[in-house]
């Protein structure tokens, strides 16, 4: 561990400065209302007797008399499990080990609600991804339903993946005078090498193999219980919980169905009590989340290479709590965040490589040694965040912690910040007349990150898929997905165009992709403007293009352009799409008012509006109306 703190980065200390100022209203009203949720009770002390006969009458008799005792922790399990999808099919046996860890502790634990999880990598390229992004917002209000019966004294939250730990989030956000303990389940270990997966994947979309060839090899890949190993959006996650200090040091990459994995499961148990009042250390989620922790989230993303997924869910999750994220908060880190991984699809490894070359004790020393996180902020673990430099051990069937790695195990995995992959974190705002939109190029080569062509326009990725079929994309060529915002569908990820545009680039073409909608973080070598706001739908530029036009992308400039008279373009009228197709179907229908409530990628495309900030602004326009 670091003797001492050293001093935070100018950049790292002004952003979070300026975050700190812009959100102080917003902030000091959240955090009024958790302290006023506190006071009127958190847990099952505040119910009457027949509301408590009722939350307890399921129990058995040793549950049953401890809930009677209010001098008990009570924790609520939030769970994500289903065992059709590999990453939580292992949370089936969680509850079970946290039950039996609270009694050991003199305490309970009650099963409060499940939340759905579904997978993008099942529905990929069909109308289930439509519901994909509005699953975290269906999230978010399942777990605020489970908790509502104001049983628990703190909360435990089991999920791993894409939209399920950003929804949950939100949720303990939202019951912030609740403490909050993150339980993974972890990665599955490693199978087919990535190289060879993304080899496969290509050849199948030049006709060259066969739809057997590459379900084989994706089945060798995605093989067992446990999360995905690429670094995509679900991982992307475990490392942002651990930066924000929501998990136990060192928890995020072990292998389920480990003895490790059972062990922390307990010990998180254990630890979720301590942090109530009951146990003495009480440590609620609004005093434990501050600016501090969003931006050692968005340091983490960076410096891993992270999803840019979470250019929306970030600035959604601190909405929540009360701050006001922005994309420019991002880039500003992402240029003083130097690159230290290399994970697929940003090189070879997988995360169970990560976690064998020094993991996330090693970079968790690395950041805190150059100042790049906050190290002084509260932790679930009951530290600060300098302890997070242990990994966890088992000494005779003991789970203990000891430090990690001072150097990293393998430097072409897991680099230090003297020598880095890259000086900066590799995501950047794409600014100008097409409006705003974010990009990813760690994985993308510098000569590939300026790319200027004509455009051909698409409004449903399977219409490019046809034209690459037909080879009517084999030329220089910007392909602008357009109309796949959140209001317009959901927003769904493109992800199944990759293979397409890496051929093309392979073949010596000068490629990139402009959408509204996302491309995850399974974003690779093509240069790709995604999450473009606002959204063609709602008034955004894309809907002014034109087939032909000339677009130039600048990926190091951090600008987009359509190269049209400006003239030209102001007096362009926006195309109108029909859209009715994507509307219905497989539950789309449901989802209807969700669309029409959707903000702006821009502001974390949620449907919850921006909580304090919106009471806020009513509160000032009452004055307003007053004043006149």
């Amino acid at each position: 561990m670091a003797s001492q703190t050293p001093a935070l980065h100018a950049t790292v200390a002004g952003v979070t400065r300026r975050i700190r100022e812009r959100s102080a209203e917003r902030r000091a009203l959240y955090e009024t209302r958790m302290a006023d949720q506190h006071r009127r009770g958190v847990h099952r002390g505040e119910l009457s007797c027949g509301n408590l006969a009722h939350g307890f009458a399921a129990c058995g008799a040793t549950d049953k008399n401890s809930l009677k005792l209010m001098n008990a922790a009570n924790l609520g399990i939030v769970s994500a499990y289903n065992d059709m999808l590999s990453a939580h099919q292992p949370l089936e046996t969680f509850p079970e080990t946290i039950k039996a860890a609270a009694r050991a502790m003199g305490s309970t634990a009650q099963f409060a609600g499940g939340v759905p999880a579904m997978c993008d990598g099942v529905t990929q390229g069909q109308p289930g991804m439509e519901l994909s992004l509005f699953s975290r917002d269906v999230i978010a209000m399942a777990a605020a339903v489970g908790l509502s019966h104001n049983m628990f004294d703190a909360a435990l939250y089991l999920g791993v993946c894409d939209k399920i730990v950003p929804g949950l989030f939100i949720a303990a956000a939202r019951f912030g005078h609740l403490p909050a303990m993150f339980v993974p389940a972890g990665p599955m270990p490693s199978g087919l090498p990535n190289k060879e997966k993304a080899r496969i994947r290509q050849l199948f979309a030049e006709g060259k193999a066969s739809r057997e060839d590459l379900l084989e090899a994706e089945s060798a890949s995605y093989h067992s219980p446990g999360t995905c190993t690429f670094y995509g959006t679900a991982n992307s996650n475990q490392l942002m919980m651990e930066m924000m200090g929501l998990h136990l040091p060192g928890t995020s990459f072990v292998n389920p169905g480990t003895e490790m994995r059972e062990a922390l499961t307990r010990f998180a148990t254990e630890q979720a009590i301590r942090n109530t009042e009951q146990g003495g250390d009480y440590r609620p989620f609004y005093q434990q989340i501050d600016e501090r922790a969003i931006v050692n989230a968005v340091v983490g993303l960076l410096a891993s290479g992270g999803s840019t997924n979470h250019t929306l869910h970030l600035i959604a999750m601190a909405a929540a709590a009360g701050i006001t994220l922005t994309w420019d908060d991002f880039t500003e880190l992402s240029a003083v965040t130097p690159s230290l991984m290399r994970v697929y699809p940003n090189g070879q490894a997988d995360i169970n490589h990560f976690q064998a070359a020094g993991g996330m004790s090693f970079l968790f020393r690395e950041l805190l040694d150059a100042g790049l996180i906050h190290g002084d902020i509260p932790t679930v673990f009951g530290t600060e965040l300098s302890a997070y430099t242990r990994e966890p051990f088992l000494e005779d069937g003991k789970l203990t912690w000891r430090e990690g790695p001072e150097a990293s195990l393998d430097t072409e995995v897991l680099r230090a910040v003297k020598e880095p992959f890259a000086p900066t974190g590799g995501l950047t705002v794409l600014d100008g007349n097409l409006g705003r939109g974010v990009i990813k190029v760690s994985a993308v080569a510098e000569e590939h990150r300026v790319v200027e062509a004509p455009v051909r326009l698409f409004e449903d990725q399977n219409e490019m898929k046809a034209a690459f079929e037909a080879g009517e994309l084999d030329r220089d060529v910007i392909a602008v997905v357009r109309f796949q915002g959140p209001k317009a569908n959901g927003m769904p990820e493109l992800h199944k165009l990759t293979p397409y545009l890496g051929v093309l680039q392979d073949r010596g073409y000068r490629v990139a992709l402009v959408t509204d909608g996302r491309m995850s973080g399974a974003s690779g070598k093509v240069p790709a403007a995604i999450h473009m706001s606002p959204e063609a739908l709602d008034g955004g530029p894309l809907a002014k293009l034109r087939d032909g036009d000339v677009v130039r992308l600048d990926a190091n400039a951090g600008t987009l352009e359509a190269k049209v008279d400006a003239h030209i373009w102001a007096d362009r009228p926006l195309h109108v799409a029909e859209l009715d197709h994507y509307h219905v179907g497989l539950g789309r229908e449901l989802f209807a008012g969700f669309r029409h409530l959707a903000m702006r990628g821009e502001e974390g495309a949620g449907v919850f509006g921006g909580f304090e900030a919106d009471d806020l602004a009513r509160q000032e326009g009452q004055i307003h109306d007053e004043d006149a």
